[in-house]
């Protein structure tokens, strides 16, 4: 492991010059106490960097107590205001010491590339996590959350590629498709090659699950949020990728959860795995795209929550036949859903100066959640507006 200060000049900055060697001295003492407490061995390299050997055994344990040593060094006080911040990058799937060190830099690279203060473990022991348990399973069922979305969707395209590859079957769960998402399906049909049960609604999916058949859970770590929550109570062997930040609620027992919070989107996260799921994995253009779209939409065309491995994910999708304008056009709404967008950005209403709040008629529309979340997105585009809030209104006939 490769262990940074990522503020080291800038927090001395804020300390008196007799403080200074006792700031450092306590980051170094508390580096030496959370490696030392599992048997690591410490070496300083430079005034902000620390190079670090410890067993593989103890990374779990690490893991499950999210690194504490992070939050541990940012409660250091020696009359400076600026906490200390440390990044983190782990490496150790390599077959020798040499290896592991250019995985560990790799990783301390992303998390510094992504603002600092986090751990990266390379996503390639989560993909060789991953080709392990696939190899031990019959089936997969892949789902994710209630109203899919285009990230959700083509995370789950990567995995039904990754199960392919080892020759084994995967079936997509999926209930609703809106229209944002119609355009995107329609790509997988058995005219171009796939399956004809390659989507499954969630009861077919309880009537066939059994003790061979894994379940891979994409975009989502809450299992109220989940396609068929009942899939879950049901499913002997669990996998979990999300980007989205873990509350008390999340999928329990899961044999291997990866959820990162700094990934623009889960299908960042999978095109990663793919990478080192095996190197002569083939992904078709459509199974690229699908791919591609989530990163495009999850990131609102690479504006927001981007880093370098966003945009390497994008370069790996591009090289496998993603094309940007095909995928821009698929992502095309109608003329209704269209003009419903603009009038809630019309007539809402701004409180504060700060909070905009419209209401989307729905009208018309065949997926009102889907026009809500797009014009709350394009308020957040105007000047001032620090939060949107869109609501969808129609009327339903009662006898």
């Amino acid at each position: 492991a490769l262990v940074y200060i990522d503020n080291y000049d800038e927090v001395l900055d804020t300390v008196e010059e007799v403080k200074k060697s006792l700031l450092v001295a306590l980051v170094d003492r508390k580096v030496t106490k959370f490696f030392a407490s599992i048997d690591g061995l410490v070496k300083k390299t430079e005034n902000d960097k620390y190079f670090v050997v410890f067993q593989h055994k103890y990374l779990e344990k690490m893991e499950e107590e999210k690194f504490s040593l992070l939050e541990d060094v940012k409660s250091i006080k020696v009359g400076n205001e600026m906490s200390v911040t440390l990044s983190m990058g782990i490496g150790y799937v390599g077959n020798d010491y040499t290896k592991n060190y250019e995985y560990s830099r790799m990783a301390i690279d992303l998390a510094l590339g992504r603002g600092g203060d986090q751990v990266v473990v390379k996503a390639r022991v989560k993909a060789l996590a991953l080709r392990e348990i696939m190899i031990t399973r019959d089936k997969f069922f892949v789902m994710g959350h209630k109203i899919a979305d285009i990230d959700s969707f083509g995370a789950a395209i990567g995995i039904y590629c990754a199960a392919r590859q080892l020759g084994k079957k995967a079936q997509i769960v999926i209930d609703e498709v809106n229209t944002t998402l119609r355009p995107l399906k329609e790509c997988f049909t058995p005219e171009n090659g796939y399956p004809d049960d390659m989507f499954i609604p969630s009861q077919l999916a309880l009537d066939e699950i059994d003790s061979h058949t894994a379940l891979i859970v994409v975009d989502t770590n809450r299992p109220s949020y989940t396609e068929c929550p009942n899939l879950l109570n049901r499913a002997k062997a669990i996998v979990v990728f999300d980007h989205h930040r873990q509350c008390e609620d999340v999928v329990k027992n899961a044999v291997l959860s990866y959820t990162e919070p700094y990934a623009s989107s889960t299908c960042e996260m999978i095109a990663e795995v793919l990478q080192y799921f095996d190197e002569d994995i083939k992904l078709s253009t459509q199974e690229a795209d699908a791919i591609y779209a989530g990163i495009l939409i999850d990131t609102n065309n690479f504006v927001s929550k981007t880093g370098v491995r966003t945009f390497e994910a994008a370069a790996y999708l591009r090289r496998c036949g993603a094309e940007v304008t095909r995928v821009r056009k698929m992502l095309r709404n109608d003329m209704d859903a269209y003009k419903a967008r603009a009038e809630a950005v019309r007539h809402a209403e701004v409180f504060h100066n700060m909070f905009a709040i419209s209401v989307c008629p729905a009208d018309n529309i065949e997926s009102p959640t889907v026009a809500c979340a797009q014009a709350a997105n394009e308020l957040l585009n105007i000047i001032g507006i620090r939060a949107s809030f869109v609501l969808d209104l129609y009327q339903r006939a009662v006898d």
